[in-house]
């Protein structure tokens, strides 16, 4: 079994239980003063990714068998870090206003960067995307993921619409329920949908909230005073229960909202919508949304259309009939593809966040199970 260890003290306790450091992952910790440890426990196979080392031990370190990761100089990020990002850290100075905040710092680094980018820029945004498609599985490692529910929808929706209530509604529901949301951890229906599963309250309260937010104004108007307000209304009301937001800074200029407890921010988005859309096995709610949607409803259909017999499938359940067969006339494919496959029995098309609900319900009772052997 693989161990890893992402603390000073989760490397204390390890040595003092009797284990080496054979075959170890060591994480982002500082052991400048453990230069007595290290050379006295056999190292071989070691895997140091990112740690402080004298330079005497890393020398020793690599001559006894073991790999080291060294840190990237110049970085506003860790590309080692062992766990997600919470909204206080991405927020940081927001008294200072969004341009001072670490959100704000990494993306003026990607697009300076990466577009296009050097080959130690590049390596230094892929071992942080690994790092944190890492994170993201050991978060969930205890959930078993068809309680894990993804809510899609565009980042256009305004505070206090009938939209962005919709979305909170749909996701307090489903944590109540016992479900864990994923969204796509931006603005407008992904702030709602993270803030009604982080939402600890009554659903008064929840409306409540919502209005208090929707006296600021806009992010595409003013992100610091949209994100003061978003600060203060997480103070103001309990928004502790885990809720996942997993947004870009592939789309950098949209910013990711403060309800969402927990956050896997990816600098590639390719990787980003595929390690989201995986981790929803308990299925997948479309709102109305436009082509950052649209392409999510595709990247998730694609495994599903050529899905075997004994491979799990996701249920799918757009929420607008006139919107997804009119405006945007997703349904009509969606529906033509999965005419004579399995993934017929998985999708659903729904006028209300009650009905996505009842759907997914509905969808988890009657499909067929997989065919075994």
């Amino acid at each position: 079994m693989r161990i890893d260890l992402e603390s000073l003290d989760a490397f204390d306790a390890h040595l003092a239980s009797g284990g080496s450091l054979a075959g170890v992952f060591i994480q982002s910790v500082d052991l400048t003063g453990r230069s007595t440890a290290l050379r006295s426990t056999e190292v071989k196979g070691g895997i140091f990714l990112g740690c402080a080392l004298r330079p005497a031990d890393a020398s020793n370190l690599a001559r006894r068998g073991a790999l080291i990761f060294p840190r990237l100089p110049d970085l506003p990020f860790d590309p080692y870090r062992p766990d997600l990002y919470t909204p206080d850290e991405l927020y940081d100075h927001l008294a200072d206003g969004y341009p001072a905040t670490t959100d704000a710092a990494i993306f003026a680094w990607q697009s300076a960067q990466l577009r296009p980018g050097g080959l130690a820029a590049d390596l230094a945004a892929a071992l942080h995307d690994h790092a944190i498609t890492e994170a993201l599985q050991q978060t969930l490692a205890d959930v078993e993921l068809s309680r894990v529910v993804g809510i899609m929808g565009g980042h256009a929706e305004r505070r206090g619409s009938g939209p962005y209530r919709a979305s909170a509604e749909l996701a307090h529901r489903l944590a109540d329920e016992g479900h864990i949301v994923l969204s796509g951890g931006g603005p407008g229906a992904m702030e709602a949908a993270n803030l009604g599963a982080s939402f600890d309250g009554t659903d008064a309260e929840l409306q409540a909230a919502i209005d208090d937010l929707a006296t600021g104004a806009p992010w595409s108007v003013d992100i610091t005073g949209w994100a003061r307000s978003a600060q203060a209304v997480a103070h103001r009301y309990r928004c502790t229960r885990l809720s996942l937001g997993i947004p870009t800074w592939f789309y950098g200029h949209e910013p990711p909202n403060l309800f969402a407890t927990r956050i896997a921010k990816f600098f590639t988005n390719a990787l980003r919508e595929d390690v989201l859309l995986r981790m929803c096995r308990g299925g997948l709610v479309y709102l109305p949304g436009a082509a950052g949607t649209v392409q999510e409803v595709f990247q998730a259909v694609t495994p599903n259309y050529y899905a075997a017999a004994s491979d799990p499938v996701a249920p799918l359940v757009l929420v607008g009939s006139e919107y997804w067969t009119e405006v945007l006339p997703v349904w009509p494919l969606l529906h033509s593809l999965a005419t004579g496959r399995r993934m017929a029995d998985f999708i659903r098309l729904v006028d209300s966040t009650e009905e996505a609900i009842e759907a997914l319900s509905a969808v988890r009772r009657a499909a067929p199970p997989p065919a075994r052997g």
